[in-house]
């Protein structure tokens, strides 16, 4: 039954990490369309607004309503979305209303699910099952983008035809998948009786450092993979580099989710947060060498795209192995709104790429800033490390109890 449910997740997760392959539509809708870049970014801008907080809330939901519903739902939405944005040809708000909206709704509900269930199944492989469970989000982008452009570009689909034959995939897959999620049968119940309030949890100095952490490696990947295909200014067919670079970005990002998976559970939470965002700031302080080269903008890519896969492993693994498995889809919500600050960077670097011309000064910033959060964790370890005991909402000795 777990090895079902492992392989259901990584179908929710490729279906529900469809909106990072929003790149192949930009131009398309824009000649049919008639609007400037901005405006085409609309639904993917609302998308990881909506997304995010819609986690944050159904990490307190999940435990009252189970797995099971909760992510019938959220594919309900996130298919129902795209279905809708299908109508973008009769006004573009449909397209920002469905996939931003209703699809960033149904995300935000049916993400945390595949987490939640899987790391309760294999207790003993956390990290290396969150990897396999996330690593669709990633990949699926791949695969997305590919199925996209060829409906596009081979069979003349137009991109709210796209929108509209993806939707009714989406909502049947994740439908089918979500169906077989739950917990196992000694969960039934869960085992606290009472909810983390957000004061046990918002106010703690370990997940003050958890979020620092998480946004920095967020913050990183989004600049990177928002600009990748301006990076490179070298000679050669540029635009067919860096689309073989945004593929490479993506797979990367999918694998790394596995690797770094594995590597978490063989070491402390704290170890495996240094060495990605080490890993990370000496990827980007190489980026003038790296860049250079055609091979060494790929290999860019790759690295890049790997140690952005393990930002969306480590932490999730972090807060259940701090807080317990029971209380992850809680703890995690609010970990997972580092993406709304995060999701600046890209605006932050092209604006000095504006200034300078180059991306240079944006990526070797967030070297700097990677490193230093590195040595905070570095002299943070105990903390990080620490397993907390959440008091009981419900205990009559607790203040608000």
């Amino acid at each position: 039954m777990r090895y079902l449910i492992l392989v259901s997740a990584v179908i929710m997760q490729m279906c529900l990490g469809a909106t990072y392959s929003w790149s192949v539509y930009v131009q398309p809708l824009r000649d049919i369309t008639g609007l400037a870049q901005g405006p085409v970014q609309g639904p993917f801008t609302v998308f990881y607004f909506v997304f995010p907080f819609t986690m944050m809330l159904a990490g307190g939901w999940l435990p009252r309503i189970g797995p099971r519903i909760s992510a019938m739902a959220g594919g309900l939405l996130f298919g129902g979305g795209w279905i809708l944005a299908g109508l973008g040809s009769h006004h573009f708000f449909f397209t920002i209303l469905g996939i931003g909206g209703l699809a960033g709704i149904g995300a935000g509900m049916a993400y945390i699910v595949p987490i939640a269930v899987c790391i309760r199944w294999f207790p003993k492989s956390k990290g290396l099952v969150t990897g396999i469970a996330v690593a669709g989000f990633g990949g699926g982008a791949a695969l997305v983008s590919q199925a996209g452009g060829f409906l596009i570009t081979r069979l003349g689909y137009t991109p709210f035809q796209t929108f509209f034959v993806f939707g009714i995939l989406f909502l049947c897959l994740v439908g089918v998948a979500g169906s077989v999620m739950r917990f196992p049968a000694s969960e039934t119940k869960p085992r606290s009786r009472s909810m983390l309030r957000p004061g046990q949890v918002l106010g703690h100095a370990n997940f003050k450092l958890l979020y620092l952490a998480m946004f920095m490696g967020l913050a990183a990947g989004f600049a990177v993979n928002a600009n990748l295909k301006e990076i490179f200014h070298n000679t050669g067919d540029t635009a067919q580099i860096g689309i073989t670079a945004v593929s490479l970005f993506a797979l990367a990002n999918a694998a790394g989710r596995v690797i770094w998976g594995m590597i978490f559970d063989r070491i402390s939470a704290a170890s495996a947060i240094q060495a990605n965002l080490i890993c990370q700031a000496l990827v980007l302080a190489a980026t003038p060498l790296l860049a250079a080269s055609v091979p060494g903008f790929w290999a860019f890519a790759l690295f890049t795209g790997f140690n952005y896969g393990g930002v969306l492993v480590i932490y999730v693994s972090s807060a259940a192995r701090s807080w317990g498995s029971e209380h992850v889809s809680r703890v995690y919500g609010w970990l997972f709104t580092a993406n709304i600050p995060a999701a600046l960077s890209p605006i932050l670097a092209g604006f000095m790429f504006d200034r300078f011309h180059d991306f240079t000064p944006a990526l070797g910033g967030l070297a700097l800033l990677l490193a230093v959060t590195a040595v905070l964790i570095r002299y943070q370890t105990k903390r990080i490390n620490d397993r907390i005991t959440p008091i009981s909402a419900d205990c009559p000795c607790c203040p608000g109890g």
